[in-house]
């Protein structure tokens, strides 16, 4: 019965699951980066044609969805479930996107770390056996983000030097309990650090410490090094919380020179204005969605280790004075030919 678990967090997949199709959908800002050839969608604004930003981020969803599925060669009613999540409350981006899909859904939150989250259910669903075809969904905002988590753009507030900015961006992928691959191997699901970091503008120092726990512990589990990984990604700890990571590998003798981060990937971090990068769930979606099976397919990389970070706050802890709870999933990746 527990074969497939290897060490405290983490589960080998027995019969791993192809990522059959994947789409990803950004704003005018990101498909100014660096990473724009790679964005199936790049909107000329970030409306999408809607009245407000929460909807817009929905449109981006169902677009990122039926993208991924016409590359994936299905339709909605081939999906056994679909897993999807945002940074709003309730998730009403992620609910409002799947309405009318009559496709059973479960709506997941796990703050940035929610692509990795739903990759990780939605490959087990597979590979139990309880799908053959599912689909993880994953979207934030820059604007529906301010409005909730700080203030409304209108306020006009000025950004401290360790804040990020939330991605408009919406990722899509599409698993196939059948393909040639990529195909999804391992699974080691993160637990809550808290370090006591109280700062909502430094959300990167708060996660680092999550995304230190789970990575010794893959690589714990598994018995693999770190040079197993032609890539390992996390998502997104931002500048700082990037150096963080690598700070306390180094002073365990270890030095992760194939380390990099969606949030630092994502935008021109000095050409673009954002401080110490891009955050929110849509940011490690697309890349994750783009640049990277992109890369995976041409055989730039061979084996990737994507390890989704998120700071589970709200507006309600943060003005209680309470510290920032934080997560890490990683997932292994692997081409198959």
């Amino acid at each position: 019965m527990w074969k497939k678990r290897c060490g405290r967090q983490t589960v080998a997949l027995e019969h791993p699951p192809s990522i059959a199709g994947w789409a990803s959908v950004v704003g005018k800002k990101e498909g100014e980066g660096p990473l724009a050839p790679y964005f199936d969608l790049i909107g000329p604004d970030d409306s999408f044609g809607e009245k407000s930003w929460e909807k817009a981020e929905s449109a981006m969803q169902k677009q990122a969805l039926s993208t991924a599925l016409t590359k994936a060669g299905q339709a909605p009613s081939a999906l056994d479930y679909i897993l999807a999540g945002d940074l709003l409350n309730q998730c009403i981006g992620s609910g409002f996107a799947v309405r009318g899909q009559d496709v059973p859904f479960f709506g997941l939150y796990g703050a940035c770390s929610t692509m990795a989250e739903s990759l990780s259910l939605a490959s087990l669903l597979v590979d139990g056996g309880f799908a053959r075809w599912t689909a993880a969904v994953t979207s934030s905002h820059f604007c529906s983000a301010e409005r909730q988590y700080r203030t409304p753009l209108e306020y006009g507030g000025q950004r401290t030097p360790t804040a990020q900015w939330t991605v408009t961006g919406s990722g899509a992928l599409i698993l196939s309990a059948e393909g040639p691959g990529p195909c999804v191997t391992h699974v080691t699901t993160g637990k809550i650090v808290d370090k006591g970091i109280k700062d909502a503008n430094n959300m990167g120092a708060a996660m680092a410490p999550a995304a230190y726990d789970t990575l010794r512990a893959h690589f714990s589990d598994t018995g693999r090094k770190p040079s197993y990984y032609d890539l390992i990604v996390t998502g997104d700890l931002g500048k700082l919380g990037k150096e963080i990571v690598l700070d306390f590998f180094h002073r365990d003798g270890m030095d992760l020179k194939n380390l990099d981060d969606c949030g630092t990937m994502i935008f021109d971090l000095e050409g673009q204005d954002v401080h110490c990068g891009g955050s929110g769930c849509g940011c490690s979606a697309v890349v994750l969605a783009g640049y990277l099976l992109d890369g995976m397919t041409k055989g730039r990389w061979k084996n990737l280790l994507f390890c989704g970070t998120g700071a589970l706050l709200s507006p309600t802890s943060t003005q209680q004075g309470e510290s920032i709870p934080s997560i890490c999933h990683a997932v292994a990746i692997s081409a198959q030919s």
